[in-house]
């Protein structure tokens, strides 16, 4: 029996998933976190095969020593993964320190994890990237904006989701940025892209293949929705575009990526633009070598009339899955904020879609910046239907 070390398995709390496939598939499932055992979900614990409380996951020593233990106690460990961005060092460098060849080592993680180092491997690729540069001061920063012009975009270069992300247009909006900014956090800085985000979303085996693909689309900026505290909406498409797929596949190999669950964001330009492409051309935004964030893998179930938790374990514990998709929709997200004077309410809009309804609930808070405090995902056969339901879910007075 492989023993798989499941790094953070009650949060998202969908991620208990992961470790039921694991465990129907042989797996000796072995959860480290900081939640007390007492208050994992009983769906969590039934597919758990040994809990190792630490008394916080961000100290090193601590889940170093579970480690230990657990290896101690079972044997060798084949796979260590969280299946969480922010955990991504971490994992490799538990990886590193425990000989755990499965998964990305230390060395692996500028690649993955910089967004400055991402546009080589981009570039290796045949995907045309914004261009960048690393902020060190104003004088550097003006020479960089008279070759690309305003607006820009900062955030951090190693950083997660749109936090610390904004969208500079003057120079007034630069010096006060340079002024506020984290002293300790290394900056890029990139020309303004005028596109949507579209996402390749894949099951990779161990030779570098999909086992299964698609993706999403953000019409709206995350960066607009997380600064703005605006709604937010995104949705799974019915059929993949062919050259979202073709970009996706010549990243993952470029990347080297091999047996995971990834989430490669591309920019899909919303008009011409110099140095990167036509309207509707695909370019490099970044990679994420874990699955999209939140509820999706869910919306990528429901989408597709496939199982995504147990496509990823199949590729973990037999490198290959006899699932297939079945009948493909539309899913949509879209999330409401609190205090927004909506035209329609959560029972008129119950009233309404209940039957294209596949989600209904409350967004932690610690979700939230980007996904709204009341989401709701539902199925839809045609781009019209959902559309429709965006402007009844999202309409404000």
């Amino acid at each position: 029996m492989k023993n798989f070390i499941f790094i953070s398995p009650n949060f998202p709390t969908n991620y208990w998933q992961f470790c039921r496939e694991l465990k129907k598939n042989g797996m000796n499932v072995l959860g480290i976190g900081d939640q007390p055992y007492e208050e994992l979900s009983e769906d969590l614990k039934g597919s758990l095969n040994e809990y190792y409380k630490v008394g916080n996951l961000e100290h090193y020593d601590e889940v170093y020593r579970a480690v230990a233990f657990l290896i101690f106690k079972h044997g060798p460990i084949d796979w260590l993964e969280s299946n969480n961005e922010y955990w991504l060092e971490r994992d490799a460098k538990l990886r590193t320190a425990f000989h755990i060849m499965s998964g990305f080592q230390e060395e692996d993680i500028p690649r993955i994890k910089f967004k400055s180092r991402m546009k080589e491997y981009y570039q290796k690729a045949g995907i045309p990237a914004a261009r960048w540069h690393i902020v060190e001061g104003l004088d550097d920063c003006l020479d960089f904006i008279r070759e690309v012009g305003y607006p820009v975009v900062v955030k951090p270069d190693n950083g997660v989701g749109a936090s610390h992300t904004y969208k500079l247009s003057s120079d007034e909006e630069l010096q006060a940025f340079l002024g506020e900014k984290e002293a300790d956090v290394s900056y890029i800085m990139e020309e303004f892209v005028c596109a949507e985000v579209n996402s390749y979303d894949a099951v990779i085996d161990s030779k570098g293949e999909p086992l299964f693909e698609t993706g999403n689309v953000t019409p709206m900026s995350i960066m607009d929705i997380v600064n703005n505290m605006d709604n937010s909406i995104y949705y799974i498409v019915k059929d993949l575009p062919e050259d979202t797929r073709k970009a996706g596949r010549a990243a993952a190999k470029s990347f080297g990526v091999k047996s995971r669950f990834v989430h490669f964001e591309f920019f899909r330009l919303l008009k011409d633009q110099v140095g990167l492409g036509k309207a509707g051309d695909v370019v490099a935004l970044e990679v994420n070598m874990r699955p999209c964030g939140g509820f999706t893998p869910d919306m990528i179930d429901f989408a597709n009339s496939i199982d995504v938790y147990k496509v990823w374990a199949d590729m973990i514990a037999f490198d290959k899955t006899e699932l297939v998709p079945g009948d493909r929709k539309f899913c949509a997200y879209a999330g409401r904020r609190d205090g927004k004077d909506f035209v329609y309410s959560h029972e008129q809009i119950m009233e309404k879609y209940g039957a294209n309804m596949k989600m209904v609930q409350r967004i932690p808070d610690v979700l939230a910046g980007a996904m709204g405090n009341q989401m709701y995902v539902a199925n839809f056969s045609t781009r019209e239907e959902m559309d429709q339901f965006y402007q009844d879910v999202l309409a404000c007075r």
